[in-house]
């Protein structure tokens, strides 16, 4: 999935890494209306799950990226080390 064309870079959230990861980024959350989302992991790796499809988890490794449509639950599985932002596009 890649974002739609026109969006525009609005914020991008500190890096974390495994200990630092918000606990609202492990339970089911949602990006607001009219934003989209892009996970973005600069090492390890991160799980990642659309709540509305649980079964299906996405490993989000070093170098790759996940892309996150407005109001779309999802949630990340940290298990080990990684390091990873959110950009907010409108």
């Amino acid at each position: 999935m890649e974002l739609p064309e026109g969006l525009t870079l609005q914020r991008t959230t500190p890096t974390f890494d495994e200990t630092t990861v918000p606990a609202a980024l492990r339970k089911a959350h949602l990006v607001a209306d009219g934003v989209w989302g892009r996970l973005v992991v600069a090492s390890g790796s991160v799980g990642f799950v659309f709540d509305d499809d649980p079964d299906a988890v996405r490993t989000v490794s070093a170098g790759e990226s996940q892309v996150i449509p407005p109001a779309r639950p999802h949630h990340l599985v940290v298990d080990g080390p990684v390091a990873l932002a959110v950009e907010f596009h409108r």
